[in-house]
């Protein structure tokens, strides 16, 4: 596994932790939590699995100043709380410094998500 340069200071119990990253790939992993319910029946909110395709999608880049710019996404499946998910990213165009980043996230082996990540490699921090 190659050191992971972006978001050093990513929590991963709300967005997931890095299994496996290398050049223009990155999978990571998270557990839902009850906190992550949107009711009484324990759907899982979708930001919190964005979230994760988002964080996936940013360690496929791998940049220290790599910022989402836009994102197509679908939603194909609910997310229980206690469910495992893992998003598989991978860089499909490098194109300076846009780079388009497909995402995949499954749980229990069932597709839930998918999306087309637009990311942007800046020279300086966004907030610098």
């Amino acid at each position: 596994m190659i050191p992971i340069v972006t978001h050093p200071r990513i929590d991963p119990r709300w967005v997931g932790s890095v299994v496996d990253a290398a050049p223009g790939t990155a999978t990571c992993r998270l557990v839902t939590l009850s906190e992550m319910a949107a009711d009484d029946q324990g759907l899982v909110h979708g930001g919190f699995v964005f979230g994760l395709a988002d964080y996936a999608a940013m360690v496929a880049v791998n940049h220290p100043h790599v910022v989402l710019g836009s994102a197509e996404v679908r939603f194909v499946a609910p997310i229980r709380v206690g469910q495992e998910v893992v998003a598989t990213a991978v860089a499909a165009t490098d194109a300076g410094r846009k780079r388009i980043v497909e995402v995949n996230v499954h749980a229990d082996g069932v597709q839930v998500f998918h999306g087309t990540f637009t990311t942007f490699v800046l020279d300086r921090h966004v907030l610098a």
